[in-house]
């Protein structure tokens, strides 16, 4: 047996969900998008006023990465992938923000889990449908 033809008989596993692993790229890109708004803030001509638009804009880069991820990872059902990932994430960033900074319930929540599911589910449409 050709030692060079060993490796395409052996089957890939994908380790970890696609909503885990969807969590972790959305994660990565919040934190990429909070650094990138504070170096603007500090540098930057960005005024604190423009901080709440430019996070949720954020959450939805965010969620759309993220969901790209799951809807590419799970091969099917993307916007279904996406939209859970979107309502997840959403849900995760409320209860973090409302232990840390004690952040009441408010319509800006509701905005955040409609862009996260939105986002989310566009992501995991367009992530479904990439070619490899």
């Amino acid at each position: 047996m050709n030692p060079m033809n060993a490796n395409k008989n052996v089957n890939h596993v994908r380790a970890g969900s696609p909503l885990l692993s969807g969590l972790l790229y959305a994660s990565v890109w919040l934190a990429a998008g909070a650094v990138l708004l504070s170096l603007l803030l500090h540098y930057g001509g960005l005024k604190e006023d423009g901080l709440p638009a430019g996070a949720l804009g954020i959450h939805g880069i965010s969620t759309l990465a993220g969901g790209f991820v799951s809807g590419k990872r799970s091969g099917f059902k993307g916007w279904y992938y996406g939209g859970a990932l979107g309502l997840i994430y959403g849900l995760l960033v409320l209860i973090i923000s409302f232990l840390a900074a004690d952040a009441a319930l408010s319509s800006r929540t509701a905005l955040l889990l409609l862009i996260a599911a939105l986002a989310g589910s566009f992501g995991g449409m367009i992530g479904v449908n990439w070619k490899k």
